[in-house]
């Protein structure tokens, strides 16, 4: 089995429906047929209890789709977790159910890995539904330095420098392949010995951490296969759309799209900050000094009250 695809999704019964078709296409009608003969990939959707139908349209659709069921919403990483011990490619593609795979995009990400024995993950070019690049799949790490520069807008001023823009590497050329930080979930393409050496033990045969709900999570991943000496590539060569927010309800790129009610856009927007949290409470912690630990906390949490207090603005 060369490729295992996940596709975790909730509420996006249409998006899911547009991806599955892209997907059904390129593998078992288009360019990349020849390359990835039947036997060589599986397709799993996880459906973290969705109340669109998703789940019967799946199921009357796309019978070559392997449907795993959750009883409640347990997530992004616990949800894709879930269907880990059944994958059997030797590549797992993470793939948001908001996109669109084109043909090609899947034959020549495993070229690109099966060349580079030392790369953990890689991504491609993710361009948004208006055109424009999906940044989030060229990400640096949020440093306490990197994320100041970006929530004071200094990385906005100066977005090509490698002093102020770290937090998406603007500096990098994004016309070519290079290395960077870490990639966004939309579109992850996982070696498994790469990720099985960077699993968390607490999370049984899962590789992503449960203690992320929601946002967070991929970078956590990437951290973890940069420290085991793993590689992170950007691959531009080849490209998906991605309809981003369109689950969350959080994107203004996606806000005619989205299915999100207020509640879930609520329990997202609170993830996302906590996510910030956790991350640095995880992974720099002990790495920076007492007292700059408090003020970045403290100024997760006074961001995490702007958004709320906007969010109930907007609402009401």
């Amino acid at each position: 089995m060369t490729l295992s695809i996940v596709i975790l999704n909730y509420n996006t019964r249409e998006l899911l429906h547009q991806c599955l078709t892209s997907l059904g296409h390129t593998l078992l009608s288009g360019a990349d047929r020849s390359f990835f003969p039947a036997e060589a990939v599986e397709v799993f959707v996880v459906d973290n209890a969705s109340t669109d139908d998703s789940v019967v349209m799946v199921a009357d659709d796309f019978p070559w789709v392997k449907l795993i069921q959750s009883s409640e919403n347990i997530g992004f990483s616990a949800g894709n977790n879930l269907a880990i011990p059944q994958t059997r490619g030797r590549y797992v593609l993470f793939l948001n159910p908001d996109t669109v795979v084109p043909e090609g995009t899947l034959a020549e990400m495993v070229r690109f890995m099966d060349a580079r024995p030392e790369t953990g993950t890689a991504t491609c070019y993710t361009e948004l539904a208006d055109g424009q690049m999906d940044i989030n799949c060229h990400r640096g790490f949020p440093t306490p330095w990197a994320a100041f520069c970006h929530f004071a807008k200094l990385e906005t001023l100066f977005p090509r420098s490698p002093v102020f823009s770290q937090y998406y590497q603007g500096w990098k050329d994004l016309n070519t392949t290079h290395e960077v930080d870490a990639l966004g979930g939309a579109f992850m393409l996982v070696r498994r010995d790469a990720a099985e050496a960077a699993r968390v033990p607490t999370c049984g045969p899962g590789w992503w951490d449960e203690d992320y709900f929601f946002y967070g999570d991929d970078l956590d991943f990437c951290y973890r296969l940069r420290m085991g000496n793993w590689r992170v590539f950007y691959h531009p060569e080849v490209k998906i759309t991605h309809y981003a927010g369109a689950a969350s309800g959080m994107k203004a790129s996606s806000k005619d799209i989205t299915t999100a009610t207020w509640e879930t856009k609520d329990r997202v927007l609170r993830a996302s900050t906590e996510a910030m949290r956790i991350f640095y409470r995880k992974h720099y912690r002990k790495v920076y000094p007492r007292l700059l630990t408090g003020i970045v906390l403290a100024s997760i949490w006074f961001l995490a009250q702007i958004r709320i207090l906007s969010h109930r603005l907007r609402r009401y």
